[in-house]
């Protein structure tokens, strides 16, 4: 789950529906580390540490994948290759080495395979 998506879920957007089957079905649920910061990180930013940690402890049902070296080098490789920022591509290393889909709204992942993307609603 990418963190646009994650972010949508959580304010109740327009998208919120297409992406709370992936969330709440939270045995399959694989979790980002670096969806982990980002989200964390806007909460913060943007609203309260209260909101954080709720929004961390929501996160926190599924399992939490830290990244690791494998993973670091698929996604230099997926950033070379893709065009992806650091984070994007580390998101999509994750979910790839874990044979899951990444579900998200952010355009940079339009048309990627093993990416489940939606249009922001806004």
């Amino acid at each position: 789950m990418d963190s646009s998506a994650w972010l949508e879920y959580f304010a109740d957007g327009p998208n919120a529906a297409y992406f709370a089957p992936a969330i709440e079905s939270t045995d399959e649920l694989l979790v980002s580390t670096i969806g982990v910061y980002e989200v964390f990180k806007w909460f913060c930013k943007r609203r309260t540490q209260s909101q954080a940690l709720d929004a961390l402890a929501a996160m926190s049902q599924g399992k939490i994948i830290e990244v690791d070296v494998s993973v670091a080098v698929s996604a230099a490789t997926l950033s070379l290759e893709l065009r992806l920022p650091m984070a994007d591509s580390l998101m999509l290393a994750t979910a790839r080495a874990h044979e899951a889909l990444l579900w998200t709204q952010d355009s940079d992942f339009k048309g990627i395979d093993s990416v489940r993307y939606r249009p922001s609603g806004r």
